[in-house]
């Protein structure tokens, strides 16, 4: 459900009033149950809340929402738009409860709505965001964060560190590591042997060691082993030239050396703003965390505190990130 006090709830309610969810999956949401009835009596929504303690209770009916309910969220006291530690602690304790009944099985896929990250942290849960839960929960060492919208997708080397630690982060073997793990969640998405654009970090990719040597010391050479090792890998490419080409198709995914450098054109993309509305007319994009032993989907959009609660959320990215999560867990049974 993502936090309690953001669009969370909201975004994930919408969801699952449309038919098409059902016959996609079976889904569930993993929270509190009182909440999310308090959130559809707020905005009016039709429904039955089905609580239960176990996946095996849930009808997995349309009109009925069935909540894994963990009953963590004083909904008397919760506010709606603000920071708070009970919020962050419930929110918390959903992402871990989802990544549980995954490794158990229990489920075939995990899909998270946004989280705030000083409200988890007020609650005592010091984590940059959902991927580093995932990663320390499931014990995995080797992960990387893709970002996807229809034909443009982008893998990050860094995500949640300062613009200088990033810098120093550029390393040929991380770089190596995050191609191998494009590559595997292009082949789980059923693009085999996909095209590759590898960013560079300074501008013109540091024009021969003109803007910095970062590009001709780590990325050049990482470049030239995964070439030697078989992946279809072009680059260093001038972020300004690859991210354009991106955006057409050109490459089925792309590497960025940091979070904004890969952020920034994604949601270019994905993100559309009604200036006269003054609000996001579309909100579409989503996050997935390759390297995992469970398959874990997320919006890429943050908690809108400005606008939780009131019914003008848009459950775009959910959509996306449902159908994105279905696709990798049909693809993994099929694999199997």
């Amino acid at each position: 459900m993502g936090d309690p006090a953001g669009i969370g709830p909201e975004i994930a309610i919408k969801v699952l009033q449309r038919k098409d969810i059902y016959k996609k999956c079976h889904p569930v949401i993993v929270g509190d149950a009182q909440l999310i009835q308090s959130c559809m009596n707020t905005l009016d929504i039709k429904g039955t809340v089905h609580a239960i303690n176990h996946i095996s209770e849930a009808y997995f009916e349309e009109g009925t929402v069935d909540v894994y309910d963990l009953k963590n969220v004083d909904v008397k006291n919760l506010k709606p738009g603000e920071i708070s530690a009970m919020a962050g602690d419930a929110a918390f304790e959903a992402v871990t409860k989802t990544i549980q009944l995954a490794l158990d099985g229990e489920i075939d896929a995990s899909v998270t709505g946004p989280i705030h990250k000083k409200s988890m942290n007020e609650a005592g849960h010091h984590y940059a965001g959902h991927t580093e839960i995932y990663a320390e929960y499931t014990n995995t060492k080797e992960y990387a964060m893709l970002l996807a919208e229809k034909n443009f997708r982008v893998i990050h080397v860094s995500t949640h560190v300062s613009l200088r630690e990033a810098c120093d982060l550029v390393k040929k073997e991380r770089i190596l590591e995050v191609i191998r793990l494009l590559d595997s969640g292009l082949r789980q998405l059923g693009i085999d042997h996909g095209k590759i654009g590898i960013a560079g970090l300074n501008p013109h990719a540091g024009d021969s060691g003109l803007f910095g040597d970062e590009d001709e010391k780590e990325i050049v050479p990482a470049v030239k082993e995964a070439l030697n090792a078989g992946y279809n890998v072009e680059g260093p490419v001038p972020p300004d030239t690859l991210f354009a080409k991106a955006a057409t198709g050109y490459y089925d995914g792309c590497v960025a050396m940091y979070h904004d450098q890969g952020h920034i054109p994604f949601k270019m993309a994905g993100f559309k703003w009604d200036n006269e509305a003054k609000k996001m007319e579309s909100v579409k994009g989503v996050n997935i965390t390759l390297g995992l032993p469970i398959i874990r989907v997320s919006v890429d959009h943050g908690t809108a505190f400005d606008i939780a609660w009131k019914g003008v959320a848009s459950p775009d990215a959910m959509l996306l990130a449902i159908d994105y999560a279905t696709q990798f867990a049909s693809n993994k049974k099929s694999a199997s």
